[in-house]
């Protein structure tokens, strides 16, 4: 019978809305019994005849009066179900306006008309207080009752928020206005001792050294970061205390994400592997940069991809007079023209569509732009893909770098900036021998010009386009395989944002001819990675997604270098920049072989091409690679050295 009752209770409540009229209905049966019980109170629950007689001129006026309050509020037009803080407010906001419209009609009413007040002032208070708390109580009580017969609490999950501050209380609400009614919030946790102890909104408040110990008491589903600011390394520290008792962990998004002003439970996501892998903000010579930048015209060239549209990002902040950005991809120059339009409403831009090897078009530009500045990413970055294509190689990261550069020679650029890589190091491919042939080259030209060539070498950057991070996430979100090369290769990792910073930096410290290298931190093994990045996913390793080896891909090297063997680093004024220490070239010599290089890269004989790259970088040697038998050739026979001619098809 029991159960039967249940049931039709849960078939009234979540069967459909409730009328407005049945609420207004309701609101005013509050008021009559309110106002009852006030004159109760305020007198003993005995009335002195003295106060009998207005009641029958007291009841109609306030039931009215709090009719049309209620009707102009429409504290009956929200959903019970429902019931905010936002109801809650109006409610009391409707009544506080009822009951001073009452006070004035007391007044009036005592000097112009009865000479006596209405409704006493001392009932009139009691009667504010009863009303507001028993609409507001009701409809809390009838949401409570819905979300426990929708919702049971079997299905609640433990959580701990990191972070005490407005953020972390923003958090909690928004889980306990979940309707899935699946959170618990059992701990807040802080780095700071200052409010260990107490408590918010009833939760307790705990140092982050407690984690490991709540952890092993209690079962604990995920744990929130709550907090805009905290530390690299006790980021990590977290994380890896939670991955080890197989809990989630979750991040809310920037303020200026949320929807409406108001964070959503649907926000909160899982935290990326990019948050673990940042680390301590840079330090900027602002300053400088806005001296070097402000009202200049600044060229960047391969703007679309993932560093060129970073670079112009941090560049729009420092007012230049205007940025161009070139590149030949449509689509995502159109996104990142977009980004400029309207998310940080900077007007001074110029979109270029153009190849950075078609020389006319190039010369066009800077014929007409004049600019100041030269931001050089655009490349070929893909290893395996250029390790098939040697000629493209040459024809865009060698070619293409000569044609930017000798035009800011004619056209006084004061500063041209090369983004490189660290696969310049030691080479073992082709993309990384042809970018260390563009190094070369304008290194040697900043000794025969007035414009300033700097090059910034660093290694892999997290979620930049072709990247290893993008790849195992889609992997993961397929349900897997996440597939692996080989189980050692370790590679360095920074953020765009770091790296670009550091570019920034550098081009300000540089005064020409340096080669800049990054403290890039430690290595990571890409295993490691791999495997953090499913059990951030909340997945396990083997069991819900597993881990195949692929083997080495052509031109792959198991560890990258961001030094070759031969070369020492010098220290900068910024503790994270260093200057690669290289060997230099004559400029006459190096232009007469880079330009049999590319003269034979236009006929597309791979083994020529890459055999005149080795001549030019004696430190390149192939891996992985069908390329690898030039080396073995020149081991066999030391005498056997690669002629640099062009083929008799060229001569002609």
């Amino acid at each position: 019978m029991g159960t039967d009752f249940e049931k039709q209770i849960r078939m009234v409540l979540l069967k459909k809305n409730t009328p407005s009229w049945i609420v207004f209905a309701f609101d005013i049966l509050i008021c009559i019994i309110s106002l009852t019980l006030a004159y109760l109170l305020r007198f003993n629950f005995y009335m002195p005849e003295i106060y009998r007689e207005p009641l029958f001129f007291a009841f109609p006026f306030v039931v009215l009066i709090r009719a049309i309050s209620f009707f102009i509020g429409r504290t009956h037009a929200g959903i019970v179900r429902y019931t905010s803080t936002k109801d809650a407010e109006r409610i009391v906001i409707v009544i506080l306006c009822g009951s001073v419209f009452f006070i004035i009609s007391n007044i009036f009413s005592y000097y112009f008309i009865l000479h006596k007040f209405l409704i006493p002032l001392s009932v009139l208070l009691i009667d504010f207080f009863i009303t507001v708390f028993t609409m507001t109580f009701s409809r809390l009580l009838l949401k409570t009752v819905y979300l426990e017969l929708n919702y049971p609490k079997k299905n609640t999950s433990n959580v701990i928020i990191y972070g005490t501050d407005e953020l972390g209380m923003i958090t909690k609400r928004t889980l306990d206005r979940d309707l899935g009614r699946n959170h618990n919030v059992i701990a807040f946790i802080d780095n700071s001792n200052r409010n260990v102890g107490k408590k918010i909104e009833g939760v307790t408040i705990k140092n982050c050294d407690k984690l490991e110990s709540i952890l092993q008491k209690q079962t604990v589903s995920k744990l929130i970061f709550a907090k805009k600011l905290i530390g690299s390394a006790r980021k990590k520290e977290i994380v890896e205390t939670c991955l080890n008792y197989n809990v989630e962990v979750l991040s809310i998004p920037d303020i200026n994400k949320w929807i409406n002003g108001e964070l959503s439970v649907n926000q909160i996501k899982n935290i990326k592997i990019e948050d673990l892998l940042e680390r301590d903000p840079i330090e900027l010579d602002v300053v400088q940069i806005k001296k070097q930048l402000i009202n200049k015209v600044i060229l960047v060239t391969g703007a679309a991809g993932s560093i060129g549209s970073e670079i112009v990002r941090q560049i729009a902040g420092y007012n230049p007079q205007k940025i161009l950005l070139l590149d030949q991809a449509e689509s995502p120059l159109y996104e990142i023209e977009i980004e400029l339009k309207e998310e940080l409403k900077f007007p001074n831009y110029e979109i270029v569509i153009g190849d950075i090897t078609n020389q006319q078009k190039m010369e066009w530009v800077f014929d007409k732009h004049r600019p100041y500045i030269v931001f050089h990413a655009a490349a070929y970055k893909h290893v395996p893909m250029m390790e098939g294509h040697p000629a493209e190689a040459i024809h865009t990261n060698v070619y293409g770098t000569r044609v930017i550069a000798d035009l800011a020679v004619k056209y006084n650029v004061g500063k041209f900036v090369m983004i490189s890589t660290d696969k310049a190091v030691n080479p073992t491919n082709v993309m990384g021998a042809a970018k260390r042939i563009a190094e070369i080259y304008i290194q040697s030209l900043n000794n025969k010009t007035t414009t300033c060539f700097i090059t910034t070498r660093f290694g892999n950057v997290l979620g930049s386009n072709g990247s290893v991070i993008p790849r195992f996430r889609s992997q993961i979100e397929k349900g897997g395989p996440v597939t692996v090369t080989h189980p050692e290769v370790t590679r360095y990792f920074m953020t765009i944002k770091e790296a670009c910073e550091l570019v920034l930096n550098a081009s300000v410290i540089g005064k020409g001819g340096e080669i800049f290298i990054f403290d890039m931190g430690k290595p990571i093994k890409i295993i490691d990675l791999a495997k953090k990045m499913i059990r951030l996913s909340g997945l396990a390793v083997g069991k819900d997604v597993s881990l195949v080896y692929t083997g080495l891909r052509p031109g792959e090297k198991l560890y990258e270098e961001l030094l070759n063997d031969k070369e020492n680093n010098l220290p900068t004024p910024h503790p994270e920049i260093m200057i690669a220490k290289v060997r230099e070239y004559d400029f006459d010599e190096i232009l007469n072989k880079i330009d049999t290089l590319i003269e034979v890269s236009q006929f597309h004989n791979d083994f020529e091409i890459v055999r005149m790259m080795k001549e030019i970088i004696p430190e390149y040697i192939s891996n992985n690679s069908i390329f690898e038998e030039l080396d073995n050739q020149n081991e066999t026979d030391p005498l056997n050295k690669p002629v640099i001619s062009a083929p008799k098809e060229a001569e002609k």
